[in-house]
């Protein structure tokens, strides 16, 4: 990864004492810090909710408390894995720094009241993943990588800026909260401008179809980064629906939306990993699934649910990147394709649909939603789907035989429908004080359709129905591919030697 500048970064480690090791080590000590005060006014807001605020500039509420949490959380895991990961590295400072910073914006994101202070917080957060993206210095794919994240997440601030400008003209509010508080009076069409601009900037942030090309071309990024940014930086997209949760829901066509591109991306992530060979990329198409998982969430009017599904999203994400290293095996090329849970007929069938019909009325007992025919319903199913698909990827592999693995699916499934339930109560019960927490829709034959048409993609892809088609599979191949400056074409890119 060298061009004729940069310095060598392969073999031998330098010498521990030729770099300074200081600032590494302060700043993971001031980042678990930071966590554990997160959890000291976890409780206190639980126990008085102080309802703490800085009028016209920051407002604490529970979307707050729970993200400060979340994000001190992973960026402490962050940090704690880099030290050894960066061990040797010269431009270890740098890269601690930016990540120190990274968390910081993000605080300010998910506490900011006034709009420009929301703006320019979300402004910085993108552009200091991008500086992640690129952190390998003189490597010529890494800086086009952070030029290709940096266009998005512009893109992506300019779209806040626009909305919330907008909404500020005709609220007359500079403040977030107050803006929120006077959505009753705004015009439809100003409502469906404000929001689109919201959810569209929702969708680039989440790398949700068709903004998903920076997440494929930011594979230059240290693991690290990929665990923070796929673990944390991706969920801003949900909390950004969350806390302008007023304004999008003002329009039920802006919510259908929500929920078909929402769709989209879920099956279209799950195509996508198909096509992919290496285990990042292979983890990159799959975050941008389970985003698609939660912004239909949102779509469906249950914010609570959606936060909930990225902070359980995000703790098995940090996971899978942070041990991807030990997934990496050389294996001979199979004839068969390695599906989520290999298929034998009827049995796999039964199990499958008993067990998915027994954990959606359990997830129903749990939570009171999909016990009657609304968004509620659509919610159970969507999240039945999602937990049902972990489990079975997490029984495939495993060393167990075929047929002990249907019995395996429920072992694992349960209990996760359970946590998940209760993730999702506990994580509702933290956002009470939002304005907007569930809106339930109706429900409408559109939303049945995508139900459907979800179902029977999702049936041919676990089946292997897909692979039939050399156009579709060249189609996903050509949608997954990264932006070309981003790629190594040769092995003078990377070979050192």
């Amino acid at each position: 990864m060298t061009d004729g500048t940069q310095r060598r970064s392969v073999g031998s480690l330098p010498a521990m004492e030729n770099h300074a090791a200081g600032v590494p080590a302060a700043l993971t000590r001031l980042v678990w810090g930071l966590w554990i005060g997160t959890l000291v006014v976890a409780a206190v807001f639980v126990r008085n909710d102080p309802g703490w605020a800085v009028d016209g500039l920051v407002a604490i509420d529970g979307l707050t408390v729970v993200m400060w949490t979340v994000v001190t959380f992973f960026s402490g895991i962050v940090h704690s894995y880099a030290r050894r990961y960066l061990a040797g590295n010269p431009d270890k400072t740098q890269f601690f720094t930016r990540v120190f910073a990274f968390t910081l914006a993000v605080m300010v994101v998910v506490a900011a009241d006034h709009v420009a202070l929301f703006a320019a917080a979300w402004l910085a957060m993108g552009l200091l993943m991008a500086e992640l993206i690129g952190h390998v210095d003189g490597w010529p794919q890494a800086q086009a990588a952070a030029r290709t994240s940096r266009r998005y997440f512009v893109g992506s601030a300019a779209l806040i800026a626009v909305s919330l400008t907008l909404l500020w003209s005709t609220t007359g509010a500079t403040t977030i909260t107050g803006i929120l508080d006077a959505v009753g009076g705004l015009s439809t069409t100003t409502a469906v401008l404000a929001a689109g601009g919201l959810v569209i900037a929702a969708m680039i942030q989440s790398a949700l179809i068709p903004f998903h090309t920076w997440i494929l071309s930011s594979m230059t990024a240290p693991t690290p980064a990929s665990a923070l940014m796929h673990a944390g930086f991706v969920n801003a997209g949900g909390v950004l629906l969350a806390r302008f949760a007023p304004v999008v829901t003002i329009e039920p066509t802006v919510m259908l939306a929500i929920v078909a591109v929402g769709a989209l991306s879920a099956l279209g992530g799950k195509l996508l990993k198909s096509v992919q060979t290496d285990i990042k990329g292979q983890l990159g198409c799959s975050t941008v699934g389970q985003m698609g998982f939660m912004i239909m969430q949102a779509g469906l009017g249950f914010f609570g649910a959606a936060i909930a599904h990225l902070i359980l999203h995000g703790f098995y994400k940090a996971y899978q990147f942070l041990s991807s290293g030990s997934e990496v095996t050389h294996t001979s090329p199979s004839a068969v394709s390695d599906h989520t849970v290999e298929y034998n007929g009827v049995v796999a069938g039964v199990v499958t649909v008993v067990t998915g019909i027994l954990g959606g009325a359990l997830f129903a007992i749990l939570t009171g939603k999909g016990t009657i025919i609304n968004g509620g319903l659509l919610l159970t199913f969507f999240v039945t789907f999602a937990t049902l698909h972990a489990a079975r990827s997490a029984v495939q592999h495993t060393s167990l035989p075929a047929t002990f693995r249907y019995g395996a699916v429920p072992l694992v499934f349960f209990p996760a429908i359970i946590v998940y339930a209760a993730v999702y109560e506990a994580i509702s019960f933290m956002l009470a004080d939002l304005p907007v927490v569930t809106a339930s829709t109706e429900l409408t034959l559109l939303h049945g359709v995508i139900a459907v048409v979800f179902v029977g993609v999702y049936v041919a892809i676990e089946t292997g129905v897909h692979e039939g088609s050399g156009r579709l599979y060249v189609a996903l191949l050509n949608l997954s591919q990264p932006v070309s400056d981003t790629l190594l074409t040769s092995t003078e890119d990377y070979n050192e030697y």
